[in-house]
């Protein structure tokens, strides 16, 4: 059973734009954010900051 409040959140992975390599997992709410989501982390890969984008 889930806490309450925690039903609409699902955890996303997410893949670097460059190498594809998929370095981070983190988690939104799918009613507020419907749209892929795209960050600029550190890849680990690549060793410079890039764009990391929601993957399936």
């Amino acid at each position: 059973m889930a806490a309450k409040g925690k039903e609409n959140r699902i955890v996303i992975t997410m893949a670097c734009t460059v190498c594809k390599q998929r370095n981070y997992t983190s988690s939104k709410n799918k009613k507020n954010n419907a749209e892929r989501l795209e960050l600029r982390k550190f890849c680990h890969t690549c060793r410079v900051h890039t764009a990391h984008r929601e993957t399936k």
